[in-house]
């Protein structure tokens, strides 16, 4: 087919190439024709043999060459050659059904040298010039005709000597073939092709690189003529090295068994190719050609033109691996050989050279759209999927989403992919940070595929990106005469914050429980917080006088960070009230409701010495701790209850005995604080941080009267009490006598009532214990209660 095929002549050697794109999806064979045995089939053993090699070139096409002294070159006076190939092509691996293409090849070559060496990747040739010596010039012509007809003959008596370490070896021309040696004379030559690393080859270093030698003398003997030719060659196996940025071939100048007068050594021309062509100019495609008295230095840069860069993959890494085929030809004269022809063809892959790909982030925030670019990459490399966030997206679905993929190509004949996905798509991650920020997280997997072999590459990425496009709330507060109000906007609520009171999360649940009404429209949530609810702060309390304070603060969801406090501050006119601070003061502001009407600056605590601290005609306004005053205290269930109480200082008759007679009104407000048992109560009312400031207690004031309030008492009772020391009341301790008990011990009081009276009741409605006589005094133990 046209294109199938190209072929050149280069030097002495046959160049042929096949086009792998018709041979794609196809297997394909060689035969040589052989003039009198027909197609041969080409096999590693026959090509080192008689001067072939098969490969492939850096793009991957089939190469064919052929020495033109090969076994079944037909030659015409060591000046025109010949060579006929058949390229069978099948679609099948057996073979069967093949398509045969025959395909003849020409060469024209006669500027020899003395001696020409070829080092070809299988094999190494050297051919010399033979010059028979004439008898007489009459007989010059008669015998350069017979020559021809003689060869068949002349080709028994050759006979090779091989020169090793392990001693001398002759050998008949049949036994060297058996070797793997190939030997034959042509018109005007002598030639011998020999595999490397042969039994009778030698590795030795010249210059820093390994050379494969094989040192033979050809041997031809007839009565009259003695004919020695030296057929030594030696090639090298190494000198390649390689950097991050070049690959280097080193070749020596010279080869001390090919030059053995090396003082008569001259250099006269040394080329470089690339394939089959000969670079004139080295230095424009950027290969450095120098040389010196002992090396000859190749130097190409990695992914030089003339060569092909290709991806791969080693242990799951990308990387790539550099591919050129050169060769060099070096040409010099020296005593013994006049001139020689040194030709060495050199296929050079680089090792696998680690690429890491770079993820590049091009996203700009004001467009809320991640844009990432990602590289670099060789054109042999394309994306197959993507995954966003953990969901594999082929192209076309990823193009459906709204993400937009698309390739973008570098400076240095690379290409990357070019990656768009907008900030709000369902598939990114947010994380509310900060005060008033997001964090856009985008997770991305990609799966490409590499060269021709297809192999997968899977790279993962995260990109973020950081953007202040959350606006805090601001709160409004504002009061009536019994409640205090804030409206919170309700954006972000429970995304991004919540709000908190305290330490405690404010849910519609504590709400409820602590007596707040929460109402939420389409903007705002409204909380209305009575005033003498939990959680309000009393940051002034005076006679008929508050300055309340309530706070929320504003929380972050993951962190529990404090963004702001939401605070609303009001001051109500209040004339009946009771405040317990959480340092433990109990502030009071009392109406004492009696008839008739008492003068409110006589009332007291049960401390006689606690006044009011203000009064008016109907109120009293009093201050105290916990710890003074007569103030008792107790536990009930997870709290605990301070109690005081707000008497009357009535007036008696007589003043200075036993008071007999009164006409005020037995009359007293009971004041009690509850405090959770667990709650510290802390010196001083307000602390500067309200979220980290102790509760205020709830307090309640309950009036109480004896049984009749309007009766006069008339006498006083004749009471006597004594403790008993067990249920049994048997045995009492003395009076006077200091007794000890814990605080959880019971107490066996009896209280006996001497009247003889009929009509006298005895009712015992409070009990306590103090530390001296003075029953006002403090502190103070309740026993009983109210009965």
């Amino acid at each position: 087919p046209p294109g199938f095929v190209e072929s050149s002549c280069r030097s002495r050697i046959f160049w042929m190439k096949l086009n792998k794109l018709l041979l794609r999806g196809k297997f394909f064979q060689l035969e040589i024709n052989d003039p009198y045995a027909g197609p041969l089939l080409l096999d590693e053993k026959l090509a080192s043999r008689c001067g072939y090699v098969l490969s492939e070139d850096v793009w991957g096409n089939p190469v064919f060459r052929a020495s033109v002294l090969g076994c079944h070159v037909a030659n015409e006076a060591d000046e025109l050659f010949s060579l006929t190939v058949n390229i069978k092509v099948s679609s099948f691996l057996s073979m069967r059904a093949a398509v045969t293409y025959t395909y003849p090849m020409y060469c024209f070559y006669s500027s020899w040298a003395s001696r020409e060496i070829m080092c070809e990747e299988n094999y190494m040739e050297v051919s010399v010039k033979t010059d028979v010596p004439a008898v007489s010039n009459d007989y010059t012509v008669a015998w350069m005709s017979a020559l021809p007809e003689t060869q068949n003959v002349a080709y028994q008596l050759w006979q090779l000597m091989f020169v090793s370490p392990s001693g001398r070896k002759i050998i008949t021309v049949s036994d060297a073939a058996k070797l793997g040696y190939s030997f034959n004379n042509t018109l005007s030559r002598v030639y011998l092709r020999a595999p490397y690393h042969s039994n009778e080859s030698d590795i030795s270093m010249v210059s820093g690189v390994n050379m494969n030698m094989v040192t033979s003398t050809s041997m031809y003997r007839q009565r009259w003529l003695l004919l020695l030719i030296d057929t030594t060659v030696s090639c090298p196996v190494d000198g390649i090295s390689f950097t991050d940025t070049a690959l280097t071939w080193t070749v020596p100048s010279v080869i001390p068994t090919l030059v053995v007068q090396e003082s008569t050594f001259l250099s006269k021309n040394i080329l470089m190719g690339v394939d089959d062509q000969v670079i004139v100019n080295p230095e424009e495609k950027n290969y450095l050609l120098e040389h010196n008295e002992t090396l000859i230095r190749i130097t190409i840069p990695i992914g030089a033109e003339g060569g092909k860069l290709k991806s791969s993959i080693s242990d799951g890494v990308y990387g790539i691996i550099y591919s050129i085929d050169l060769f060099l030809e070096h040409t010099w004269t020296d005593a013994d050989w006049q001139t020689t022809k040194y030709t060495v063809i050199k296929s050079i892959t680089t090792p696998f050279m680690p690429q890491i790909p770079t993820v590049i982030n091009n996203t700009l925030p004001e467009e809320r759209l991640f844009n990432v670019a990602f590289g670099h990459f060789l054109p042999d490399v394309s994306l197959v999927t993507i995954a966003i966030g953990n969901v594999p997206f082929t192209l076309r679905e990823a193009q459906h989403q709204g993400f937009k993929i698309y390739e973008t190509p570098f400076s240095n004949r690379t290409k990357g992919f070019i990656l768009q996905v907008p900030f709000d798509d369902p598939y990114v991650l947010k994380e509310y940070i900060n005060r008033n920020e997001t964090k856009y997280t985008l997770l991305i997997n990609y799966t490409l595929s590499m060269g021709p072999e297809m192999t997968l590459y899977y790279h993962s990425a995260e990109v973020e990106c950081v953007i202040a496009d959350i606006e805090l709330p601001e709160a409004a507060g504002y009061c009536d005469e019994e409640n205090m109000y804030l409206a919170i906007p309700t954006f972000g609520l429970h995304q991004y914050w919540n709000l908190y009171l305290g330490n405690k999360l404010l849910n519609r649940h504590v709400a409820l429980t602590n007596g707040y009404l929460a109402v939420t429209n389409s903007t705002h949530l409204i909380l209305q917080i009575p005033l003498f609810a939990a959680g309000v702060v009393y940051e002034e309390v005076s006679f008929q006088k508050i300055k309340a304070r309530f706070d929320v603060a504003l929380k972050k969801v993951r962190t529990m960070d404090t963004l702001q406090m939401f605070s609303v501050r009001c001051s109500f006119n209040y004339s009946e009230f009771i405040v317990c601070h959480p340092d433990g003061t109990i502030m009071v502001s009392a109406q004492m409701k009696t008839v008739p009407a008492i003068d409110m600056s006589k009332t007291k605590l049960r401390d006689s010495s606690c006044k009011p601290r203000e009064h008016d005609e109907r109120h009293a306004f009093f201050k105290f701790h916990v710890t003074t005053c007569g103030t008792s205290a107790r536990f009930e269930g997870d709290h605990i209850i301070y109690e005081n109480e707000i008497s009357y200082e009535k007036e008696t008759l007589p003043e200075q005995s036993i008071p007999t007679i009164t006409r005020d009104p037995d009359y007293r407000l009971t004041v009690s604080c509850y405090y959770r048992a667990k709650e510290t109560l802390v010196l001083g009312a307000f602390a500067s941080d309200p979220s980290t400031s102790p509760p205020f207690g709830s307090g309640t004031m309950v009036p109480r009267s004896n049984i009749a309030v309007h009766r006069r008492v008339r006498q006083a009772l004749n009471v006597v009490s004594r403790v008993s020391k067990d249920e049994s009341f048997i045995e009492f301790y003395e009076p006077n006598m200091a007794i000890l008990k814990q605080p959880v011990e019971p107490v066996f009081l009896e209280v006996e009532l001497k009247d003889k009276s009929p009509d006298t009741e005895l009712y015992l409605e409070n009990c306590w214990v103090t530390g001296s006589l003075e029953s006002n005094s403090s502190p103070r133990w309740n026993i009983t209660v109210d009965g």
